[in-house]
């Protein structure tokens, strides 16, 4: 995760700086600040002076996928964030912090967008309080997006949150039909385990299959993994009409993504960090010794052996990054320069992020 801190007086400057040094080596951070004292003289080299409105500037660090932290009023996060804002499932997290430390409150994408866990890690690395608002997590009752999040499960249907957090607030019982052989025992106090397929209404069902079922709330695993493999330089746009038409040929829409992954010394390509950071999708990369001892049957290249050491990337990269039980299901498909390769992982869904 990208984490953008911007701050308005000296204090935020100065509690920003000791952010960095807590978290540097968790998280990617970058400090900018409103407030000019100290910028000139370098007392301050690593934090950017922001010359552009805030709104402006929030504009463009959401665009980048960047998790934000506000050091200052609630009032100016909300103003800066609110006109670019598109829905709880895509929002980037925006969390704020009071200049002197005291608390850090999740004000955006708390579930989905992973704000509460960011500010419970903020806290405990800062000893500040974290300010959480979310009723689930007040309550201590089960969250049905953070459950999808933790178990790589995309949403089909966003307003059928409302209806299942709704009915566990109310301290009414759900029930949850897991598609058979990726189900676990359950243990969640109000949450009620049923045979699939369904034989009738259930609060949430969770299926990679196509059959439509009368529930609240869909819920789909990120099932498929690209590996690929590129020339130095390729651009994002370039990288995205390749994946969109191959994915689109198999069938696998890019929610069903759940990572991208490669070989290490493509770790800082910026065309497929890019492409990654836009569409949400993590990206792994391994060396080439990690790619040689994948089991499996793979189209060898002697040419790219002598490259980069190991005799194919993406099919390998993405068997990889499937896990035990990972299958290739689409062969390396080549264009332009690049290769890429899918495989379908195993999934399994757990509770209590166990």
């Amino acid at each position: 995760m990208r984490l953008s801190i911007i701050s308005f007086t000296e204090n935020g400057k100065q509690l920003s700086e000791s952010i960095v040094k807590l978290l540097e080596r968790e998280l990617e951070i970058r400090l900018y600040t409103k407030c000019e004292a100290g910028i000139k003289d370098n007392r301050y080299s690593d934090i950017l002076f922001v010359k552009i409105s805030v709104g402006d500037w929030a504009k463009e660090r959401m665009q980048e996928q960047n998790a934000l932290l506000f050091i200052g009023a609630c009032g100016i996060a909300v103003r800066a964030v609110a006109p670019h804002l598109t829905d709880k499932l895509h929002d980037v997290p925006v969390l704020v912090m009071d200049e002197k430390g005291k608390y850090v409150i999740p004000i955006l994408s708390g579930h989905m967008g992973g704000a509460n866990d960011l500010a419970n890690h903020i806290a405990k690395k800062t000893g500040a309080v974290p300010v959480i608002t979310t009723a689930t997590d007040l309550n201590k009752k089960f969250a049905v997006d953070l459950f999808a999040k933790r178990n790589n499960l995309y949403i089909a249907n966003k307003d059928g949150i409302v209806k299942v957090s709704s009915k566990v607030l109310a301290g009414k019982e759900i029930t949850i039909c897991i598609e058979t052989g990726h189900e676990i025992t359950c243990e969640e106090t109000g949450v009620r385990i049923v045979p699939y397929p369904p034989d009738r209404f259930v609060d949430v069902v969770v299926t990679s299959k196509d059959d439509v079922f009368d529930t609240s709330l869909l819920l789909k695993p990120r099932e498929y993994v690209i590996g690929i493999g590129c020339k130095k330089g390729k651009k994002a746009n370039e990288i995205d009409k390749f994946i969109s038409k191959t994915i689109n040929e198999m069938g696998i829409s890019i929610m069903q993504i759940f990572a991208l992954s490669s070989i290490s010394q493509k770790s800082d390509e910026q065309g497929i960090i890019e492409w990654c950071r836009t569409e949400g999708i993590p990206f792994f990369t391994y060396t080439a010794e990690e790619l040689q001892e994948v089991t499996g049957t793979f189209t060898k290249s002697v040419f790219v052996k002598n490259q980069v050491g190991v005799d194919n990337v993406c099919e390998r990269a993405a068997v990889k990054a499937c896990g035990e039980g990972g299958k290739l299901i689409c062969p390396k498909v080549a264009e332009n320069g690049m290769t890429i390769a899918i495989a379908r992982r195993e999934w399994k869904v757990c509770f209590d992020g166990k």
